[in-house]
């Protein structure tokens, strides 16, 4: 059986135990019992400590826990038993050491600036009186927190002084003799915020006969937190229970499906994250009935100038029932909000405010107010004072050697007033300084005199009103000269007649006079041989004909004519080589035609040269036959013979022919000679030469024929 005298005993002696942190705790126990028991140790309210080491032997029980620490605080249950039964007995182990965190840490009461946070004291407080609490503070963005209160002895504090609507994190640390315990933290960032205040002022705007408008003012503060909606209630009149009508994110609404002839009560409450705020009440009851009207536009002028630079706003006031609409178009088409253009838009009335206005701005704008009733709308010009914009179309209309004639249009943009005058400048490209031509040109053209012949300019205009001056367009290089080139060269020249002391040339005019009339025409000459062209004219020639005298005879030339006009001399047209030599004729006929010897088929024909050569020598003979029953002349050589006799073959024995003769020189064919008298084709006859001595013994025999 057990000894329940010796374990009554342990638990009288070791009821409570303490040991400081970072020891060892040891608890031996003496156990008896037969037969031997068996021992577990436990921890009441958790499990034992991995670090917990127990040894048994047949008299005692050993628990040993190295480096303890204040989470093993605690009643330690010895549990002995064999088959007769158990025992149990129990020692408290009080670890001196910092507390545990504290519990139930919560925040409570969150106000705009401040939030009272409130904790229970630590499951452990470390084997000493906890003596005093600190608490702690770190916004969202930071990582380091920083003391609010070191020696708070209560469970509750309130944390003054926080930036609304930031986040926090709190926590609290305990402090007992050894220090300052393990702290508690809140989970969640902690937004120091509170529920709005009520909104402002509540206006009807807009009655109809079963709806109204409601529009109201902001709360004062939002509590730290952004307003998320607005929760209008309304309570028919004789009736005890409000009812939500409407939640709305803007600062009205309107309210349908109410019953005409009705009053009604209204009150509006706005709300955050943290809540809803006490509600606004409307003072006055609504009476639902019918008074909607066209909407009207009150505008006093329609026209608005700003300068340059400053600020424009255009005010247009308009009334009408319900709440009309209000629409902004510029130039047609709908008006775009930027940085510098705005539209506000009350109950009452329509702004544009345009901050710091340039030309970009002028332009026709329309507003067109809408209700249930109607609609009306109106047009207002704006226009911005301000240094016109460049001139347009800047040309150079006329050049010529010691002018220029320039042209332009007046701006687009005249800067919002009229255009007083242009100012009108030029450069030569050799020179960057730029020399006024005039600063009082009052039309959009000028002409420039006194220009260098030759000289390349620059010209640029600019134009100015009581506001200032344009910058300068300017025009593209242009050289003094005349707008013409040279003529083209004359065409189709020739020689009309040549002699030894006269040549006469003719041409055709320039087929391009290079866009002036020309002047008149330069005509030369030289010799073949030579390389030297020579003047023939003194003046220029009007006429397309010429007469050159001052030639020496037998000497061939060549011409060349060219025109001019006031820009100059053009192309060149020469002429082919002329002899200066008199005109020459065909010669005259040859004469004395003959034959002067025959055979069968053969007859030798001479003749003489003609009495006259024509003034170009005999370059060859033509000689044709005729039989004398024929009635055509047929050519007896192929080629001119340059002889005086010709031999004609090929002829018919027994036919009689007769034969003429043509002279040829430069200028042709002589008329034919007078034909020679017919002869016989035949083989010629001779006569007997006289018989000489004969001898004696020859006898002489005579015929008479």
């Amino acid at each position: 059986s057990l000894s329940m005298l010796f374990l009554s005993w342990a638990i009288l002696y070791f009821s409570l135990v303490s040991v400081r942190a970072c020891s060892t705790l040891c608890l031996n126990v003496a156990i008896k019992g037969r037969p031997e028991p068996e021992v577990q140790w436990s921890k009441e309210g958790g499990p034992l400590s991995e670090r917990a080491q127990t040894e048994v032997t047949g008299s005692s029980t050993l628990l040993m826990i190295e480096n303890v620490n204040r989470n093993d605080t605690g009643k330690y249950v010895l549990t002995v038993s064999n088959c007769k039964g158990s025992k149990s007995a129990f020692i408290n182990v009080r670890v001196l050491d910092t507390p545990s965190a504290p519990t139930n840490l919560q925040v409570k009461d969150v106000r705009r600036d401040s939030v009272f946070i409130s904790w229970e004291a630590p499951l452990i407080d470390g084997g000493a009186v906890i003596s005093h609490y600190a608490v702690e503070k770190r916004e969202e963005a930071r990582k380091v927190f920083t003391s609010v209160c070191s020696n708070c002895t209560r469970n509750l504090y309130k944390i003054d002084n926080l930036q609304e609507g930031c986040f926090y994190y709190f926590r609290v640390l305990a402090v007992n003799e050894f220090g300052s315990g393990q702290a508690a933290e809140t989970v969640e960032p902690v937004k120091v915020s509170e529920v709005p205040l009520p909104p402002g002022k509540i206006t009807q705007s807009d009655v109809t006969s079963d709806s109204v408008q409601l529009s109201w003012e902001k709360p004062d503060h939002d509590g730290g937190s952004k307003i998320t909606c607005y929760i209008v209630e309304m309570q028919a009149k004789g009736h005890d229970k409000w009812r939500t009508c409407s939640e709305s994110k803007t600062l009205e609404t309107v309210i349908n499906g109410l019953t005409k002839g009705m009053e009604y009560f209204f009150r509006v409450s706005a709300v955050n994250e943290k809540g809803r705020s006490e509600p606004k009440l409307l003072l006055t009851p609504v009476t639902v009935k019918d008074t909607s009207a066209q909407p009207v536009i009150d505008l006093l002028s329609t026209t608005f100038s700003v300068k340059a630079g400053n600020d424009l706003r255009i005010d247009v006031p308009f009334k009408g029932a319900p709440q009309p609409t209000v629409v902004w178009k510029k130039d047609g088409n709908i008006l775009k909000e930027t940085c510098r253009v705005n539209v506000c838009t009350s109950v009452m009335s329509s702004q544009i405010i345009i901050k710091d206005a340039t030309k970009i701005d002028v332009g026709l704008y329309q507003i067109t107010v809408t209700n249930s009733a109607g609609t009306a709308s109106a047009e207002i010009h704006v226009n911005v004072f301000e240094k016109p914009g460049q001139p347009c179309d800047f040309t150079v209309e006329e050049v010529s050697a010691d002018f220029v004639a320039l042209i332009w249009q007046p701006p687009q943009y005249s800067g919002g007033c009229q255009i007083s005058n242009y100012v009108v400048e030029k450069r030569d490209t050799g020179s960057a300084i730029w020399q006024t031509v005039s600063a009082t040109v009052a039309r959009t053209s000028i002409k420039i005199s006194r220009l260098t012949q030759g000289t390349e300019y620059y010209f640029r205009v600019a134009a100015e009103n009581r506001y200032g001056r344009s910058p300068f367009v300017e025009s593209e290089p242009v050289v003094a000269q005349y707008p013409f080139k040279v003529p083209s060269a004359p065409t189709n020249i020739s020689v009309v007649s040549a002699s030894k002391s006269v040549i006469v040339i003719t041409w055709n005019p320039a087929s391009s006079d290079g866009g002036s009339p020309i002047l008149g025409y330069h005509i030369e000459c030289k010799d073949q041989s030579s390389i030297l062209w020579t003047k023939l004219n003194r003046g220029l020639v009007t006429e397309n004909r010429f007469k050159v005298t001052s030639i020496e005879e037998g000497l061939i030339y060549e011409f060349r004519v060219y025109a001019e006009n006031i820009y100059g001399e053009g192309e060149t047209l020469e002429s082919d080589p002329i002899k200066a030599a008199d005109p020459f004729t065909i010669p005259s006929a040859p004469t004395d035609v003959e034959v002067t010897s025959t055979t069968s088929d053969a007859m030798t024909i001479c003749w003489k040269r003609p009495v006259s050569d024509g003034g170009s020598r005999i370059s060859g003979y033509i000689i044709e036959k005729r039989d004398k029953q024929g009635i055509r002349w047929l050519r007896v050589n192929k080629k001119p013979v340059y002889d005086l006799r010709v031999k004609a073959s090929g002829l018919h024995e027994g036919c009689e022919y007769e034969f003429r003769v043509f002279a040829e020189n430069a200028a042709g064919i002589s008329e034919p000679s007078i034909p020679c008298p017919l002869t016989m084709a035949e083989d010629p006859k001779f006569l007997p030469s006289p018989p000489g001595k004969l001898p004696k013994a020859y006898l002489m025999l005579f015929y008479h024929f």
